[in-house]
């Protein structure tokens, strides 16, 4: 796909906009509406990839958002993996890093993909 430039980008937001409220699930996959609507999406997605890329979370930032997106809190965390409160803390602070074996346990509390995990 070639460069795309802001005002390539900036209309094609416009033109989402202006499709959004008259393209929906019921329409067929070859109504021109439908495939403009997938055109300028896949140019803001190029656009926003290149210019506003979306970091990878850190391990700690995995662990904390999985203990919020849980309702629980790290000392819960703690006793239902079996370590200390303050290792939970370390994990959430940056300070240390599980071991595989202990990620793999966060992972299955805390509904992470242990991928997530791993690829970091």
């Amino acid at each position: 796909m070639k460069k795309i430039t802001q005002e390539q980008y900036e209309w094609a937001l416009a033109r989402i906009e202006e499709l959004l409220p008259v393209v929906d699930d019921t329409m067929p996959l070859n109504d021109p509406r439908v495939v403009e609507l997938s055109l300028v999406s896949d140019i803001v997605i190029a656009y926003e990839k290149e210019h506003f890329p979306i970091e990878k979370p850190t391990v700690a930032e995995l662990i904390a958002d999985g203990i919020e997106e849980c309702g629980i809190t790290q000392k819960q965390l703690a006793m239902e993996i079996g370590v200390s409160p303050s290792r939970i803390s370390d994990f959430v602070s940056g300070k240390a890093e599980p071991s595989l074996r202990l990620a793999g346990r966060l992972c299955s509390r805390l509904r992470i993909r242990p991928s997530e995990m791993l690829m970091l």
